[in-house]
């Protein structure tokens, strides 16, 4: 752990995670903004270009599954995904302080007015205004990325499924409020994000051990007579195996759970969901193809693979 950060074994409520983020820095929650003129719409619209460029660089898979939405939706969705992507980063690549970083980044994102020098808040806030979106699940997605400031260890499913939930069923909610969905839709999401996020947790699993991170919960390790310290010491045995192989049915499981929520979205935005659906799970099937070895090889699809897998989904989309 980072220094004056102490490991807390269960997740708090979004609101005492964020109270504790701001506490660890002294800084207060929201910070007075002054009236600021409107932007002129040529501004947001580079903005929103930037976001564009973000996931382009950053997410090729996310940047293919949306190019089948219709542009107002794929442009605020983009803009949404750089948000939580520069979040995440916030967390990531700060080297001094982190806790600070990603503090005073929230006071930012609280902010009721536009931020001009920052064109994914820019485009951020315009999107957050026009489709009226949550600032609760906001609130819950801003927590899950503290979380990992003061947590590295979980030891129950449980507890890593409220994290999986925050970093990315809440991605999957707040999405919904751009896209639509038909009533019924939201548990549905909740497992797809819960199947995205432990993909990338079963990908990333050496990644995470150089930061001292062990996603993979302690009740899991157990059952395979595995510890903590076999993971940081990067044990790739039978043992580890049969755990990963675990793991990743009890994924491809969400997946399967989640995929009849495809039907309760809009015609227009189904196939860009199924896309991103099934090309991560592309990457469970690599890593099953890889022997599970998570720790020196990773896990993920090539472009070719990635069409390779659209042509199918078409038609399967096309049934509901």
């Amino acid at each position: 752990m980072r220094p004056g950060v102490s490991s807390i074994v269960h997740p708090l409520p979004a609101e005492e995670q964020l109270a504790l983020l701001f506490h660890l820095t002294e800084l207060p929650p929201l910070v007075g903004a002054d009236e600021r003129p409107p932007h002129p719409p040529q501004r947001i619209a580079e903005a929103y270009r930037y976001c564009d460029q973000v996931i382009r660089e950053h997410s090729k898979s996310f940047f293919l599954s949306t190019q089948f939405l219709p542009l107002p939706k794929r442009r605020a969705v983009r803009a949404f995904y750089a948000f939580c992507r520069v979040t995440d980063d916030t967390v990531d690549s700060a080297t001094d302080d982190p806790v600070r970083a990603l503090a005073e980044w929230v006071q930012r994102v609280r902010s009721p007015q536009m931020i001009a020098d920052d064109p994914v808040l820019l485009a951020w806030h315009d999107t957050r205004t026009a489709y009226n979106l949550s600032s609760a699940w906001v609130d819950e997605l801003l927590a899950g990325m503290a979380m990992d400031l003061t947590i590295n260890r979980y030891t129950s499913f449980a507890d890593l499924w409220l994290y999986c939930y925050r970093v990315a069923s809440v991605v999957g909610l707040i999405s919904m409020q751009v896209t639509g969905a038909a009533p019924g839709a939201a548990p549905y999401a909740i497992k797809l994000g819960v199947a995205l996020q432990m993909t990338n947790i079963l990908r990333d699993v050496g990644e995470d051990v150089k930061r001292g991170r062990v996603y993979l919960p302690l009740e899991d390790l157990e059952r395979f007579d595995l510890s903590y310290d076999d993971i940081l010491n990067r044990v790739y045995d039978d043992r580890f195996r049969a755990m990963m192989r675990f793991q990743v049915e009890r994924t491809y499981q969400l997946y399967d759970e989640s995929w009849a929520g495809i039907g309760l979205l809009p015609q227009d935005s189904r196939f860009s969901v199924a896309a991103a659906a099934q090309v991560y799970r592309g990457i469970l099937d690599n890593l099953v193809a890889n022997n599970y070895d998570s720790y020196s090889r990773r896990a993920y699809l090539t472009f070719q693979e990635k069409l390779a897998r659209l042509p199918r989904l078409w038609f399967d989309v096309r049934k509901f």
